[in-house]
């Protein structure tokens, strides 16, 4: 375990799950100076930045199933919710246009037996066949709010919850998305930023 890593109690994981993050991180670090996976500045803080501030949406969605992750990158969220979801039988699946990032993807679920099942496409494409279909969408680091709701109002309105984290313009980009729809939200606080967001977001309506 790296000296910035927490306990498989303090994340409130089984000791089989933590093991499995671990590997994540020693895997993330092995392919980064290959793959550039994630940003460089952000590698002395893997588990804060990456692997907490993912694990932490697990809670937010106690009863889901199945799990949609727009724009996966390098696996967070939807990767370590895969890994951590597992035991109660969460299935993710994995959204990502960029190959070598889908082959990482591809690496750490085989690797952890992860059910994560990878998407190695547009979105735009992949959305349409998750509209009531998943119990949740989440997308981290990705587009303005304005732009995710805009991808995935067909399946907000079928029903799926958004889970949205954000950064300190969390309130502007409401204020931009409600000038366009009207909706349910919960500004949740990020256990990892105390500057950081998450929308979770039901019920959407368009004004037009």
């Amino acid at each position: 375990m790296t000296a910035t890593a927490k306990t498989a109690a303090d994340l409130n994981v089984s000791r089989e799950t933590f093991e499995k993050l671990e590997l994540l991180e020693r895997e993330l670090r092995r392919w980064q100076g290959i793959k550039n996976l994630v940003g460089p500045a952000t590698l002395d803080r893997i588990w804060e930045r990456h692997i907490v501030d993912s694990l932490q949406l697990l809670a937010l969605a106690p009863g889901a199933r199945t799990w949609l992750d727009l724009g996966s990158g390098a696996g967070f969220p939807g990767l370590v919710l895969a890994i951590a979801g597992a035991e109660r039988g969460l299935k993710v699946h994995l959204v990502e246009s960029n190959s070598r990032k889908c082959a990482f993807l591809r690496h750490i679920s085989r690797l952890t037996g992860s059910a994560a099942t990878v998407h190695e496409a547009r979105l735009e494409t992949v959305i349409p066949g998750f509209v009531a279909k998943a119990d949740v969408v989440s997308a981290r680091a990705l587009a303005s709010l304005v732009q995710l709701l805009d991808w995935t109002e067909p399946m907000l309105k079928a029903g799926t919850i958004g889970l949205f984290p954000k950064g300190r313009d969390a309130e502007i980009e409401l204020t931009e998305a409600r000038k366009k729809w009207t909706f349910e939200t919960e500004v949740l606080p990020s256990s990892t930023d105390s500057e950081a967001r998450i929308l979770r977001i039901t019920s959407i309506e368009s004004h037009s």
